[in-house]
């Protein structure tokens, strides 16, 4: 028996020929298949969907700048970030929160034009529940340090202060050399003083620290005084990053495991590029195996192929395929989907686990994808 076709809805043979803007705009279709196909059209379309979201920021419904932000912050592309910050301003039902949770999914790839947007709010924002939301953003995007650097320097004395209680909070060395130069702003000079106290206090804390683990001896007691330095350390936070990082290149390699080690507890993604740096290249296997274990608890998609790389190397196979389960973006994988099939069946039990842990997730992004594909036939 035929079926009579539904005159008010487009074939889906013509999907090719829709725009992406078009598709875009189906975000918030109330029929799911074309909600389902916009959605596997943004994460394919590259650059232009990238573009066309970014668009749909300015001129789509509430409810479609909602979609958007949030596929933006799946894309995780970098571009996005100003127009997710213009966001924060709109008096729309839910937009700005939808805005300001992209921006934090998307604080480890945002560039220095995003955080300086995002300072730029800090001085005219007042008291209250957006400004908690706008420092907290600040403060989890490791590009924001140098633009508030920058406001200290601002002729309004209530924008230096704005800058100076921010840094404060951070308390991230590199805004050491600003702090001296504010000294002689009376708006901020007792704030300068007070944070280039801490900052010196956290320096040298973590100095005399690394200093005793090289003084250490003896295997078992050496790996002792590691365990004892990062449970100290991992105290400070984020404001000890950047001095790690530092230490990460230290030519002890136990000083380099407790660096990496402590690197990973914290989570922060500035950390990620070093890390894999000490995977790659470092000479010392357990170095290797903290890096890796670190950037697993980071669960940055980045160092993907290092992952797979060091599969075969026998002391990081299980680290490697843990951090590879722990990847967010899992859909970076499916390149891959053949190997962590054969991977299912390996002797080791944790080799297997997590394989067929990332092969049931493949698993599930391609069924809902072929169900896509089916509704769609089913329209046409």
């Amino acid at each position: 028996m035929e079926t009579t076709p539904d005159l008010h809805q487009p074939p889906l043979n013509a999907m090719s020929k829709e725009t992406i803007e078009t598709l875009v705009s189906e975000l918030t279709h109330e029929e799911d298949w074309r909600r389902m196909r916009a959605t596997a059209a943004c994460v394919a379309g590259g650059p232009r969907s990238v573009q066309a979201l970014m668009d749909a920021l300015q001129t789509g419904s509430t409810e479609l700048k909602k979609e958007a932000a949030a596929m933006l912050a799946r894309i995780k592309d970098p571009r996005a970030g100003v127009a997710l910050v213009e966001l924060l301003e709109l008096d729309e039902d839910g937009v700005p929160n939808a805005a300001a949770t992209a921006l934090e999914q998307m604080a480890g790839v945002l560039d220095v034009d995003t955080a300086r947007a995002l300072v730029a709010l800090l001085p005219h924002t007042p008291e209250g529940p957006t400004r908690q939301v706008l420092t907290h953003l600040i403060g989890a995007i490791p590009t924001a340090v140098l633009p508030l650097c920058d406001l200290l320097k601002h002729p309004n004395a209530e924008a230096q202060l704005a800058a100076a209680l921010m840094l404060d909070q951070l308390l991230d060395p590199r805004s050491i050399d600003a702090f001296i130069d504010a000294m002689g702003q009376p708006a901020v000079r007792e704030i300068a003083v007070g944070t280039l106290k801490k900052l010196s206090a956290i320096r040298e804390h973590i100095d005399v620290t690394f200093n005793a683990l090289r003084d250490v001896e003896g295997a078992s007691e050496r790996e002792e005084a590691r365990m004892s330095t990062v449970i100290d350390l991992l105290r400070i936070g984020r404001p000890s990053v950047e001095i790690l990082l530092e230490y990460l290149e230290d030519e002890d390699w136990l000083v380099r495991e407790a660096a990496a080690d402590l690197l990973g507890k914290i989570g922060d993604v500035r950390a990620v590029i070093p890390l894999m740096k000490r995977l790659e290249q470092d000479k010392d296997t357990g170095v290797k195996e903290l890096a890796i274990k670190a950037l697993g608890l980071i669960g940055d998609s980045r160092p993907t192929q290092l992952y797979l790389d060091a599969i075969p190397i026998r002391p990081l196979r299980v680290y490697a395929m843990e951090a590879l389960a722990k990847i967010k973006d899992v859909g970076v994988l499916r390149p891959h989907k053949e190997v962590f099939d054969q991977l299912r069946t390996d002797r080791d039990g944790l080799v297997a686990y997590n394989a067929g842990l990332i092969a049931d997730k493949l698993e599930a992004i391609m069924a809902m994808e072929n169900q896509t594909q089916e509704e769609d036939s089913e329209h046409d």
